[in-house]
């Protein structure tokens, strides 16, 4: 008898779980949507095809001046994380000329890490210096936007990455912007998969490169007032068009390993259903776009359409190393008040912030703290955005 009853209840189950199989695809069908959102995770690895890997010793210091009686000099040094792309390892601090321990936390918003610094009573310059390995692959997406999957409600962990300030929500030309975006496609769908990519094109035909005119902070305002700025201003304002087209967004800042001025540049990164967080360099593109079109190259027309086809596709390049991800967050342990971006190091004396350096600005020549590095390799330490005999391999046929 007690056999029996297990075997009718083993029958049971089955047919139970034929039955919610059922209920799901049935409600895939209709609520395809729905069913997708239930599933997704802001917190997710990269799912881009991996190319070619290059292998860095990375040597990258902070020399930061407190000014005159500083009581409490504090500074936060971001450390990139291991993931698909890089993997990171051999790491090592050293601080001169006395012998601070950082103390090492993540903050709460987007994980990010920091070691973290305090200097009692400083007496002239202290010089931070970070040593790593980095082994990092190129990223390619290849995106299709007729496989671009529409979220009518993102899971509340998306939220952190759709957020935008009220100034910026409410600016009358930004609200514009986003109309004549959204008025150039005729449904909601089309809107989804042209959105995003027209957003790129207002930038690209309205922004100025500008190192002098810079917020360094990712300030979409600011883009939207001067129509000028650096990688920060690009980045900022299309990942805040982004958001009210729908996509959840993120600046992410990090080091360009090869010799320049300043290492530190950004990109964008926005989530496309079902390729997950993709990544886009809207003011590098930009940047070999023009020097191409003034160049004599019998090649160029093939070369500019390559780099932008290459652009819209999703691509991160192997000569760049991330340090951090998204804006407007509380640093571990707390600053005086939430930073907007972490491009290199984030330093206050007395709880007063010190300011940003950009040694591309030619106007600028003071500086309360400054970066130095080296990059060490047995592969050639080259920008990967000026390598043409790469970007002439690249498919001129931008999938649909």
């Amino acid at each position: 008898m007690g056999i029996g009853e297990n075997q009718i209840g083993t029958q049971r189950m089955t047919i139970l779980k034929k039955l919610l199989l059922c209920c799901f695809l049935l409600l895939n069908a209709c609520f395809p949507e729905y069913v997708h959102a239930q599933t997704l995770t802001s917190d997710v690895d990269y799912k881009a095809t991996l190319g070619p890997v290059r292998t860095v010793e990375v040597e990258f210091a902070a020399i930061v001046t407190a000014p005159y009686h500083t009581k409490i000099l504090k500074v936060w040094m971001p450390l990139p994380q291991s993931d698909v792309a890089q993997k990171i390892s051999d790491r090592s601090f050293h601080v001169f000329p006395g012998d601070v321990k950082p103390s090492i936390s993540s903050e709460k918003k987007y994980g990010n890490r920091f070691a973290y610094f305090e200097f009692k009573n400083p007496q002239g310059a202290q010089i931070i210096r970070q040593k790593f390995r980095v082994e990092v692959s190129e990223l390619s997406w290849k995106l299709k936007p007729r496989e671009f999957q529409t979220i009518t409600k993102w899971p509340a962990m998306f939220d952190r990455y759709l957020e935008q300030p009220i100034e910026v929500a409410m600016n009358g030309e930004f609200q514009e912007i986003i109309r004549q975006i959204q008025s150039r496609s005729q449904s909601v769908v089309q809107r989804s998969e042209v959105g995003l990519f027209s957003a790129m094109k207002w930038i690209d035909k309205n922004l100025t490169y500008d190192h002098v005119i810079a917020s360094l902070q990712a300030d979409p305002l600011h883009a939207l007032t001067h129509k000028r700025g650096h990688c920060s201003d690009y980045h900022g304002l299309c990942a805040a068009l982004g958001r009210s087209l729908g996509y959840p967004t993120r600046v992410t800042y990090g080091l360009q390993l090869f010799p320049k001025s300043s290492p530190s540049h950004c990109k964008m990164e926005a989530f496309i259903s079902p390729y997950g967080w993709v990544s886009f360099d809207l003011s590098e593109t930009q940047k070999l776009i023009a020097k191409l079109e003034e160049s004599d190259r019998e090649d160029k027309e093939v070369l500019i359409e390559n780099l932008r086809d290459r652009m819209k596709q999703g691509y991160r390049e192997n000569s760049w190393v991330l340090l951090t991800r998204g804006t407007n967050y509380e640093l571990s342990p707390p600053a005086s008040a939430p930073v907007k971006v972490v491009r290199t190091i984030y330093a206050e004396a007395d709880g007063v912030p010190l300011p940003e350096p950009d040694p591309s600005n030619e106007q600028q020549g003071k500086f309360a703290w400054m970066t130095a590095h080296k990059f060490t390799s047995e592969q050639p330490l080259e920008a990967a955005f000026k390598n043409l005999e790469r970007l002439k391999s690249y498919s001129t046929a931008t999938p649909k």
